[in-house]
Protein backbone atom coordinates (compact mmCIF):
# COMPACT_ATOMS: atom_id res chain seq x y z
CA UNK A 1 0.00 0.00 0.00
CA UNK A 2 1.32 3.42 -1.26
CA UNK A 3 -0.37 5.29 2.06
CA UNK A 4 -1.17 4.73 5.33
CA UNK A 5 -4.97 4.27 6.14
CA UNK A 6 -7.27 4.75 9.02
CA UNK A 7 -9.90 2.24 10.68
CA UNK A 8 -13.24 2.19 9.33
CA UNK A 9 -16.08 4.65 10.73
CA UNK A 10 -18.25 1.88 11.44
CA UNK A 11 -15.69 -0.20 13.24
CA UNK A 12 -17.08 -0.11 17.24
CA UNK A 13 -14.78 0.68 19.73
CA UNK A 14 -15.20 -0.55 23.55
CA UNK A 15 -13.60 2.81 25.63
CA UNK A 16 -14.07 5.20 27.90
CA UNK A 17 -13.39 8.53 28.41
CA UNK A 18 -10.94 7.84 31.01
CA UNK A 19 -8.82 5.80 28.78
CA UNK A 20 -8.40 8.93 25.84
CA UNK A 21 -6.87 11.47 28.52
CA UNK A 22 -2.79 10.77 29.42
CA UNK A 23 -2.04 10.61 33.05
CA UNK A 24 -0.06 13.78 32.51
CA UNK A 25 -2.54 15.98 30.54
CA UNK A 26 -2.78 19.24 32.72
CA UNK A 27 -7.04 18.90 32.55
CA UNK A 28 -6.61 16.15 35.29
CA UNK A 29 -4.76 19.03 37.46
CA UNK A 30 -7.52 21.64 36.77
CA UNK A 31 -10.03 18.75 37.97
CA UNK A 32 -8.13 18.09 41.18
CA UNK A 33 -7.93 22.00 42.05
CA UNK A 34 -11.62 22.94 41.04
CA UNK A 35 -12.42 19.81 43.27
CA UNK A 36 -9.99 20.24 46.02
CA UNK A 37 -11.36 24.30 46.66
CA UNK A 38 -14.17 25.66 48.60
CA UNK A 39 -15.54 28.30 45.99
CA UNK A 40 -18.43 29.26 48.58
CA UNK A 41 -15.41 30.16 50.62
CA UNK A 42 -14.57 32.14 47.80
CA UNK A 43 -17.43 34.29 47.88
CA UNK A 44 -18.67 32.34 44.25
CA UNK A 45 -22.03 32.91 43.16
CA UNK A 46 -23.94 29.31 43.34
CA UNK A 47 -26.66 28.50 41.01
CA UNK A 48 -29.30 26.93 43.56
CA UNK A 49 -31.77 24.38 42.50
CA UNK A 50 -35.54 25.62 41.92
CA UNK A 51 -38.42 23.99 42.84
CA UNK A 52 -39.33 23.91 39.38
CA UNK A 53 -37.82 23.41 36.23
CA UNK A 54 -34.65 22.15 35.02
CA UNK A 55 -31.51 21.55 37.88
CA UNK A 56 -28.70 24.69 37.40
CA UNK A 57 -25.09 23.50 36.71
CA UNK A 58 -22.87 23.51 39.71
CA UNK A 59 -20.72 26.64 39.79
CA UNK A 60 -17.47 24.29 39.69
CA UNK A 61 -18.30 23.22 36.04
CA UNK A 62 -18.14 27.11 35.10
CA UNK A 63 -14.71 27.26 36.82
CA UNK A 64 -14.03 24.16 34.87
CA UNK A 65 -14.30 25.80 31.98
CA UNK A 66 -13.22 29.08 32.62
CA UNK A 67 -9.56 27.53 33.53
CA UNK A 68 -9.08 25.37 30.46
CA UNK A 69 -10.30 27.72 27.97
CA UNK A 70 -7.84 30.50 29.03
CA UNK A 71 -4.81 27.62 29.62
CA UNK A 72 -5.97 27.17 25.90
CA UNK A 73 -6.30 30.40 24.60
CA UNK A 74 -10.38 30.27 24.07
CA UNK A 75 -12.44 33.11 25.91
CA UNK A 76 -15.76 33.35 23.45
CA UNK A 77 -18.37 31.53 25.61
CA UNK A 78 -20.07 30.61 22.19
CA UNK A 79 -17.60 28.79 20.63
CA UNK A 80 -16.65 27.27 24.60
CA UNK A 81 -20.15 25.89 24.21
CA UNK A 82 -19.17 24.18 21.04
CA UNK A 83 -15.86 23.00 22.40
CA UNK A 84 -17.98 21.41 25.03
CA UNK A 85 -19.62 19.13 22.65
CA UNK A 86 -16.54 18.64 20.08
CA UNK A 87 -13.46 18.53 22.73
CA UNK A 88 -12.65 15.28 23.98
CA UNK A 89 -10.63 16.61 27.04
CA UNK A 90 -13.74 18.84 27.89
CA UNK A 91 -15.88 16.14 27.59
CA UNK A 92 -13.74 14.09 30.09
CA UNK A 93 -13.45 17.14 32.40
CA UNK A 94 -17.12 18.11 32.23
CA UNK A 95 -18.39 14.37 32.52
CA UNK A 96 -20.35 15.05 29.13
CA UNK A 97 -22.14 18.31 30.08
CA UNK A 98 -22.85 20.95 27.88
CA UNK A 99 -23.81 24.21 28.84
CA UNK A 100 -24.88 27.01 26.78
CA UNK A 101 -22.82 29.99 25.76
CA UNK A 102 -24.99 32.45 27.99
CA UNK A 103 -24.97 30.29 31.43
CA UNK A 104 -20.83 30.20 30.81
CA UNK A 105 -20.57 34.24 29.60
CA UNK A 106 -22.37 34.75 33.08
CA UNK A 107 -19.90 33.02 35.71
CA UNK A 108 -17.16 35.52 34.60
CA UNK A 109 -18.98 38.20 34.64
CA UNK A 110 -20.78 37.87 37.85
CA UNK A 111 -17.63 36.52 39.44
CA UNK A 112 -14.71 38.82 39.70
CA UNK A 113 -14.48 39.13 42.98
CA UNK A 114 -14.15 34.65 43.67
CA UNK A 115 -11.52 35.08 40.25
CA UNK A 116 -9.33 37.29 42.27
CA UNK A 117 -9.69 35.64 45.55
CA UNK A 118 -8.90 31.79 43.73
CA UNK A 119 -5.50 34.21 42.23
CA UNK A 120 -4.71 34.95 46.21
CA UNK A 121 -5.36 31.29 47.44
CA UNK A 122 -3.41 30.18 44.71
CA UNK A 123 -0.40 31.92 45.12
CA UNK A 124 -0.64 30.65 48.80
CA UNK A 125 -0.93 27.27 47.56
CA UNK A 126 2.48 28.36 45.58
CA UNK A 127 3.65 29.35 48.56
CA UNK A 128 3.52 26.59 50.35
CA UNK A 129 4.57 24.30 47.93
CA UNK A 130 8.36 25.80 48.08
CA UNK A 131 7.84 27.33 44.39
CA UNK A 132 7.88 31.24 45.50
CA UNK A 133 10.89 32.64 47.47
CA UNK A 134 9.11 36.03 48.83
CA UNK A 135 12.65 37.63 48.79
CA UNK A 136 13.16 39.47 45.91
CA UNK A 137 10.20 40.85 43.65
CA UNK A 138 10.02 42.44 40.34
CA UNK A 139 7.21 44.78 39.77
CA UNK A 140 5.58 46.50 36.56
CA UNK A 141 2.68 47.16 34.22
CA UNK A 142 1.39 46.44 31.06
CA UNK A 143 -1.47 47.94 29.48
CA UNK A 144 -4.34 45.99 27.95
CA UNK A 145 -7.06 47.36 25.48
CA UNK A 146 -10.01 48.16 26.72
CA UNK A 147 -13.71 47.28 24.77
CA UNK A 148 -14.24 51.29 23.90
CA UNK A 149 -12.69 52.94 20.58
CA UNK A 150 -11.37 56.13 20.68
CA UNK A 151 -13.89 58.18 19.22
CA UNK A 152 -16.29 56.93 22.13
CA UNK A 153 -13.64 58.63 24.51
CA UNK A 154 -13.76 62.60 25.38
CA UNK A 155 -12.55 65.19 26.97
CA UNK A 156 -13.00 68.51 27.56
CA UNK A 157 -10.96 69.90 24.80
CA UNK A 158 -12.26 66.72 22.70
CA UNK A 159 -16.21 68.29 23.54
CA UNK A 160 -14.85 71.53 22.95
CA UNK A 161 -13.91 70.88 19.17
CA UNK A 162 -16.81 69.05 18.50
CA UNK A 163 -19.09 71.84 19.67
CA UNK A 164 -16.87 74.78 17.81
CA UNK A 165 -17.75 72.35 14.59
CA UNK A 166 -21.39 72.00 15.00
CA UNK A 167 -21.37 75.99 15.84
CA UNK A 168 -19.79 76.45 12.37
CA UNK A 169 -21.54 73.98 10.58
CA UNK A 170 -24.97 74.86 11.58
CA UNK A 171 -24.01 78.83 10.61
CA UNK A 172 -23.41 77.75 7.22
CA UNK A 173 -26.67 75.72 6.80
CA UNK A 174 -28.19 78.90 7.95
CA UNK A 175 -26.81 81.20 5.75
CA UNK A 176 -27.51 78.80 2.76
CA UNK A 177 -31.01 79.10 4.22
CA UNK A 178 -31.15 82.77 4.17
CA UNK A 179 -29.68 82.68 0.39
CA UNK A 180 -32.68 80.14 -0.86
CA UNK A 181 -35.24 82.31 0.93
CA UNK A 182 -35.51 83.84 -2.76
CA UNK A 183 -35.71 80.79 -4.57
CA UNK A 184 -38.53 78.30 -5.19
CA UNK A 185 -36.18 75.08 -3.86
CA UNK A 186 -38.13 73.86 -1.64
CA UNK A 187 -36.15 70.24 -1.04
CA UNK A 188 -33.20 71.84 -0.72
CA UNK A 189 -34.33 73.66 2.00
CA UNK A 190 -36.04 70.49 3.73
CA UNK A 191 -32.43 68.70 3.63
CA UNK A 192 -30.80 71.59 4.87
CA UNK A 193 -33.28 72.24 7.75
CA UNK A 194 -32.86 68.17 8.86
CA UNK A 195 -29.06 68.82 9.11
CA UNK A 196 -29.16 71.48 11.11
CA UNK A 197 -32.34 69.55 13.27
CA UNK A 198 -29.46 66.56 13.30
CA UNK A 199 -26.88 69.17 14.39
CA UNK A 200 -29.04 70.27 17.19
CA UNK A 201 -29.59 66.69 18.29
CA UNK A 202 -25.74 66.14 18.41
CA UNK A 203 -25.00 69.83 20.60
CA UNK A 204 -27.41 68.53 22.71
CA UNK A 205 -25.63 65.31 23.52
CA UNK A 206 -22.04 66.76 23.60
CA UNK A 207 -23.52 69.23 26.19
CA UNK A 208 -24.77 66.42 28.32
CA UNK A 209 -21.39 64.77 27.68
CA UNK A 210 -19.76 67.84 29.25
CA UNK A 211 -21.73 68.47 32.22
CA UNK A 212 -21.10 64.67 33.27
CA UNK A 213 -17.45 64.98 32.63
CA UNK A 214 -17.09 67.93 34.81
CA UNK A 215 -19.61 65.99 37.83
CA UNK A 216 -17.06 63.52 37.31
CA UNK A 217 -14.20 65.53 38.31
CA UNK A 218 -11.98 63.12 36.11
CA UNK A 219 -9.82 64.80 33.47
CA UNK A 220 -11.38 62.25 30.41
CA UNK A 221 -14.68 60.15 29.88
CA UNK A 222 -15.42 57.11 28.23
CA UNK A 223 -19.20 56.45 26.67
CA UNK A 224 -18.99 52.59 26.07
CA UNK A 225 -17.04 51.42 29.14
CA UNK A 226 -16.99 54.28 31.90
CA UNK A 227 -14.19 53.55 33.31
CA UNK A 228 -11.39 52.55 30.24
CA UNK A 229 -9.26 55.78 29.88
CA UNK A 230 -6.92 57.06 27.25
CA UNK A 231 -3.14 55.76 28.45
CA UNK A 232 0.27 56.22 27.11
CA UNK A 233 0.93 52.57 25.29
CA UNK A 234 4.77 53.49 24.04
CA UNK A 235 6.16 55.98 23.22
CA UNK A 236 3.47 58.65 22.01
CA UNK A 237 1.14 56.15 21.35
CA UNK A 238 -2.07 56.67 23.68
CA UNK A 239 -4.84 53.53 23.52
CA UNK A 240 -8.16 52.96 25.59
CA UNK A 241 -7.18 50.90 27.56
CA UNK A 242 -6.26 49.16 31.56
CA UNK A 243 -3.11 49.21 33.38
CA UNK A 244 -2.30 45.56 34.59
CA UNK A 245 0.04 45.82 37.92
CA UNK A 246 2.30 42.53 38.21
CA UNK A 247 3.99 41.51 41.22
CA UNK A 248 6.57 38.70 40.05
CA UNK A 249 8.79 36.60 42.18
CA UNK A 250 12.59 35.62 41.22
CA UNK A 251 12.56 32.33 42.34
CA UNK A 252 10.62 30.96 39.23
CA UNK A 253 9.04 33.84 37.75
CA UNK A 254 5.35 33.26 39.57
CA UNK A 255 3.06 36.04 39.61
CA UNK A 256 2.34 36.67 43.79
CA UNK A 257 -0.20 40.00 43.13
CA UNK A 258 -1.89 41.23 40.27
CA UNK A 259 -4.75 44.18 39.93
CA UNK A 260 -5.76 46.11 37.31
CA UNK A 261 -5.92 50.18 37.26
CA UNK A 262 -7.54 52.73 35.03
CA UNK A 263 -4.34 55.25 35.33
CA UNK A 264 -0.66 55.02 34.77
CA UNK A 265 2.18 53.56 37.15
CA UNK A 266 2.89 57.13 38.44
CA UNK A 267 0.82 56.53 41.31
CA UNK A 268 0.47 52.68 41.77
CA UNK A 269 3.74 51.08 43.36
CA UNK A 270 2.58 50.92 47.12
CA UNK A 271 -0.70 49.30 46.16
CA UNK A 272 1.25 46.78 44.51
CA UNK A 273 3.89 46.15 46.41
CA UNK A 274 1.54 45.97 49.62
CA UNK A 275 -0.85 43.57 47.88
CA UNK A 276 2.00 41.29 47.00
CA UNK A 277 3.51 41.25 50.74
CA UNK A 278 0.05 40.51 52.23
CA UNK A 279 -0.74 38.20 49.67
CA UNK A 280 2.31 35.98 51.09
CA UNK A 281 2.17 37.20 54.71
CA UNK A 282 5.60 38.25 54.43
CA UNK A 283 7.82 40.24 56.86
CA UNK A 284 9.55 42.21 54.15
CA UNK A 285 10.90 41.68 50.50
CA UNK A 286 13.04 43.84 48.04
CA UNK A 287 11.34 45.19 45.56
CA UNK A 288 12.91 45.90 41.95
CA UNK A 289 10.47 48.76 40.05
CA UNK A 290 11.38 51.01 36.93
CA UNK A 291 11.42 54.48 36.91
CA UNK A 292 8.00 55.07 35.76
CA UNK A 293 7.11 54.08 39.27
CA UNK A 294 9.22 56.78 41.03
CA UNK A 295 7.46 59.07 43.12
CA UNK A 296 8.11 60.38 46.99
CA UNK A 297 4.82 59.25 48.35
CA UNK A 298 4.75 55.93 46.85
CA UNK A 299 8.56 54.81 47.95
CA UNK A 300 7.74 56.57 51.55
CA UNK A 301 4.50 54.12 51.79
CA UNK A 302 6.53 51.05 50.64
CA UNK A 303 9.24 52.36 53.37
CA UNK A 304 6.42 52.62 56.39
CA UNK A 305 5.23 48.90 55.25
CA UNK A 306 8.80 47.42 56.03
CA UNK A 307 9.51 47.01 51.95
CA UNK A 308 12.66 47.77 50.69
CA UNK A 309 12.43 49.49 46.83
CA UNK A 310 14.96 49.43 44.46
CA UNK A 311 13.28 52.26 42.46
CA UNK A 312 15.13 53.77 39.26
CA UNK A 313 15.06 57.30 38.99
CA UNK A 314 14.46 59.73 36.44
CA UNK A 315 17.56 60.86 35.12
CA UNK A 316 18.42 64.47 35.68
CA UNK A 317 17.22 67.01 33.19
CA UNK A 318 19.37 68.58 30.20
CA UNK A 319 20.93 71.81 30.82
CA UNK A 320 21.69 74.88 27.95
CA UNK A 321 23.42 77.98 27.65
CA UNK A 322 21.31 79.63 30.01
CA UNK A 323 19.88 76.88 32.67
CA UNK A 324 21.99 75.08 35.11
CA UNK A 325 24.46 73.22 34.45
CA UNK A 326 25.60 69.55 35.42
CA UNK A 327 28.18 70.46 38.00
CA UNK A 328 25.18 72.54 40.10
CA UNK A 329 22.37 69.99 39.44
CA UNK A 330 20.54 68.94 42.89
CA UNK A 331 22.33 65.57 43.08
CA UNK A 332 25.42 67.87 43.22
CA UNK A 333 23.90 69.66 46.61
CA UNK A 334 24.83 67.60 50.34
CA UNK A 335 21.94 67.34 52.56
CA UNK A 336 22.65 67.75 56.09
CA UNK A 337 20.37 66.25 58.48
CA UNK A 338 21.80 67.01 61.59
CA UNK A 339 21.02 70.90 60.83
CA UNK A 340 18.63 70.46 58.17
CA UNK A 341 20.62 72.42 55.31
CA UNK A 342 22.21 72.17 52.13
CA UNK A 343 25.98 72.47 51.15
CA UNK A 344 26.54 73.66 47.87
CA UNK A 345 29.57 73.04 45.29
CA UNK A 346 31.25 76.21 46.46
CA UNK A 347 31.23 75.63 49.76
CA UNK A 348 27.74 77.50 50.94
CA UNK A 349 25.17 77.00 53.43
CA UNK A 350 21.22 76.66 52.08
CA UNK A 351 19.31 77.07 54.88
CA UNK A 352 15.52 77.28 55.25
CA UNK A 353 12.96 78.80 57.89
CA UNK A 354 11.24 75.69 58.70
CA UNK A 355 8.08 76.54 56.87
CA UNK A 356 6.22 73.64 55.21
CA UNK A 357 4.61 74.76 51.35
CA UNK A 358 1.72 73.06 49.78
CA UNK A 359 2.36 71.82 46.59
CA UNK A 360 -0.82 70.60 45.08
CA UNK A 361 -1.81 67.98 42.11
CA UNK A 362 -4.38 67.33 39.99
CA UNK A 363 -6.46 65.75 42.61
CA UNK A 364 -6.20 65.94 46.28
CA UNK A 365 -4.23 62.78 47.19
CA UNK A 366 -1.22 63.84 44.30
CA UNK A 367 -0.36 66.86 46.82
CA UNK A 368 2.71 67.03 48.87
CA UNK A 369 4.50 69.35 51.24
CA UNK A 370 7.71 71.00 50.94
CA UNK A 371 10.83 73.27 52.27
CA UNK A 372 12.42 75.70 50.89
CA UNK A 373 16.17 76.50 51.27
CA UNK A 374 18.17 79.01 50.01
CA UNK A 375 21.51 81.12 50.95
CA UNK A 376 22.34 85.01 50.90
CA UNK A 377 25.95 84.18 49.17
CA UNK A 378 23.85 83.97 45.75
CA UNK A 379 23.97 87.29 45.20
CA UNK A 380 28.09 87.73 45.36
CA UNK A 381 28.69 84.10 43.93
CA UNK A 382 31.38 84.30 40.61
CA UNK A 383 29.73 80.70 39.17
CA UNK A 384 25.28 81.98 39.65
CA UNK A 385 24.69 81.97 36.46
CA UNK A 386 26.31 78.40 36.36
CA UNK A 387 23.97 77.69 39.20
CA UNK A 388 20.70 79.27 38.58
CA UNK A 389 18.78 81.71 36.62
CA UNK A 390 17.06 83.50 39.54
CA UNK A 391 17.70 86.72 40.32
CA UNK A 392 17.70 86.03 44.13
CA UNK A 393 19.76 82.97 43.72
CA UNK A 394 19.60 79.22 44.03
CA UNK A 395 16.54 78.13 45.73
CA UNK A 396 16.10 74.26 46.50
CA UNK A 397 12.71 72.31 47.44
CA UNK A 398 13.36 69.25 49.37
CA UNK A 399 10.00 66.99 49.83
CA UNK A 400 8.38 65.52 52.90
CA UNK A 401 9.63 61.96 51.45
CA UNK A 402 12.57 62.96 50.10
CA UNK A 403 14.29 60.81 53.35
CA UNK A 404 13.02 57.52 51.41
CA UNK A 405 13.60 58.96 47.89
CA UNK A 406 17.18 59.42 48.83
CA UNK A 407 17.67 56.19 50.58
CA UNK A 408 16.14 54.47 47.58
CA UNK A 409 18.47 55.97 45.11
CA UNK A 410 21.48 55.30 46.78
CA UNK A 411 20.14 51.61 47.05
CA UNK A 412 19.43 51.45 42.70
CA UNK A 413 23.05 53.12 42.76
CA UNK A 414 24.78 50.25 44.88
CA UNK A 415 22.72 47.54 43.36
CA UNK A 416 22.75 47.51 39.71
CA UNK A 417 23.47 43.83 39.26
CA UNK A 418 20.64 42.75 41.30
CA UNK A 419 18.40 46.08 39.27
CA UNK A 420 19.27 44.21 35.84
CA UNK A 421 16.98 41.17 36.95
CA UNK A 422 13.66 43.21 37.10
CA UNK A 423 13.45 42.87 33.21
CA UNK A 424 14.24 39.21 33.39
CA UNK A 425 11.57 38.67 35.52
CA UNK A 426 8.59 40.72 34.07
CA UNK A 427 8.63 41.25 30.45
CA UNK A 428 8.33 37.21 30.11
CA UNK A 429 5.16 37.51 32.16
CA UNK A 430 3.73 39.91 29.27
CA UNK A 431 5.24 38.75 26.75
CA UNK A 432 3.82 35.10 27.30
CA UNK A 433 0.44 36.91 28.18
CA UNK A 434 0.36 39.07 25.03
CA UNK A 435 2.25 37.74 21.93
CA UNK A 436 2.31 34.15 22.45
CA UNK A 437 -1.93 33.75 24.13
CA UNK A 438 -3.32 37.05 22.49
CA UNK A 439 -4.58 38.25 25.64
CA UNK A 440 -3.46 41.96 24.67
CA UNK A 441 -6.98 43.24 25.25
CA UNK A 442 -10.35 42.84 27.36
CA UNK A 443 -13.99 42.14 25.71
CA UNK A 444 -15.16 42.91 29.12
CA UNK A 445 -16.61 46.25 30.64
CA UNK A 446 -15.89 47.84 33.68
CA UNK A 447 -13.11 48.04 36.48
CA UNK A 448 -14.46 44.99 38.45
CA UNK A 449 -14.98 42.75 35.82
CA UNK A 450 -11.89 43.60 33.79
CA UNK A 451 -9.83 42.80 37.59
CA UNK A 452 -11.03 39.52 37.26
CA UNK A 453 -10.67 38.32 33.69
CA UNK A 454 -7.17 39.27 34.46
CA UNK A 455 -6.68 37.64 37.97
CA UNK A 456 -7.97 34.91 36.34
CA UNK A 457 -5.53 35.08 33.09
CA UNK A 458 -2.35 35.13 35.95
CA UNK A 459 -3.80 32.50 37.45
CA UNK A 460 -3.60 30.55 34.31
CA UNK A 461 -0.32 31.89 34.21
CA UNK A 462 0.72 30.86 37.34
CA UNK A 463 -1.15 27.15 36.92
CA UNK A 464 0.78 26.79 33.92
CA UNK A 465 4.61 27.75 34.93
CA UNK A 466 3.74 25.68 38.13
CA UNK A 467 2.94 22.71 35.63
CA UNK A 468 6.55 23.33 33.85
CA UNK A 469 8.02 23.27 37.06
CA UNK A 470 6.51 19.72 38.67
CA UNK A 471 4.96 18.47 36.24
CA UNK A 472 1.00 17.43 36.34
CA UNK A 473 1.12 14.05 38.38
CA UNK A 474 3.39 15.86 41.44
CA UNK A 475 1.20 18.81 40.99
CA UNK A 476 -1.82 17.09 41.83
CA UNK A 477 -0.22 15.35 44.83
CA UNK A 478 0.26 18.02 46.46
CA UNK A 479 -2.81 19.98 45.65
CA UNK A 480 -4.63 17.12 47.43
CA UNK A 481 -2.75 17.26 50.73
CA UNK A 482 -2.86 20.99 50.95
CA UNK A 483 -5.03 22.45 53.78
CA UNK A 484 -6.05 25.56 51.90
CA UNK A 485 -6.52 28.46 54.27
CA UNK A 486 -9.55 30.37 52.97
CA UNK A 487 -10.45 34.22 54.12
CA UNK A 488 -12.48 34.63 56.59
CA UNK A 489 -15.53 36.13 56.08
CA UNK A 490 -17.09 37.01 59.77
CA UNK A 491 -13.86 38.58 61.41
CA UNK A 492 -13.73 42.01 60.20
CA UNK A 493 -17.42 42.12 60.80
CA UNK A 494 -17.53 40.87 64.53
CA UNK A 495 -13.83 42.99 64.64
CA UNK A 496 -15.94 46.12 63.39
CA UNK A 497 -18.83 45.51 65.70
CA UNK A 498 -16.55 45.30 68.72
CA UNK A 499 -14.92 48.50 68.36
CA UNK A 500 -18.39 50.00 67.62
CA UNK A 501 -19.60 48.98 70.83
CA UNK A 502 -16.47 49.44 72.71
CA UNK A 503 -16.44 52.86 71.78
CA UNK A 504 -20.02 53.45 72.64
CA UNK A 505 -19.53 52.62 76.04
CA UNK A 506 -16.58 55.23 76.33
CA UNK A 507 -18.57 57.25 75.09
CA UNK A 508 -21.53 57.12 77.31
CA UNK A 509 -19.45 56.78 80.48
CA UNK A 510 -18.05 59.75 79.57
CA UNK A 511 -21.53 61.49 79.17
CA UNK A 512 -22.45 60.19 82.15
CA UNK A 513 -19.15 61.54 84.08
CA UNK A 514 -19.67 64.74 82.40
Amino acid sequence: MQHISGISRQQLQISSLEDKIAFDNPIRFIEAFAENISLAALGFTAKTIKAEGRPSFDTKVFLKIYLYSYLNGLRSSRKLEKECIRNIELQWLLCGIVPNYHSISDFRKDNPAGLKKLFKLFVSFLKDADLIAGETIAIDGTKSRAHNSKKANFNQKKIDKHLAYIEEKTQQYLDELAQNDQNDSSVKVSKIQEKIERLKNNKIRYELLEEKLKASGEPQISTTDEDARALLVQGVVVEISYNIQAAVDDKHNLVVATHTINRNDRNALAAIAIEAKENLNLETYTALVDKGYHNGREITQCKDHNITTIVAHQEQGKSNENGTQPDYFVSKFKYNKEDDSYICPQGETLKTTGRWHKKTGRTENNGYQFKKYRTPACKECPVKPLCTSRTGGREIDRSEYADAVEENNKRYQENPQLYRKRQEINEHIFGTIKRQWGYNHTNLTGLEKVNGEHSLIMLVYNIKRAINILGVPDLIVKIKSWNAKYPTKGFAFIKTAYLKLFFTIIENKTQLVA
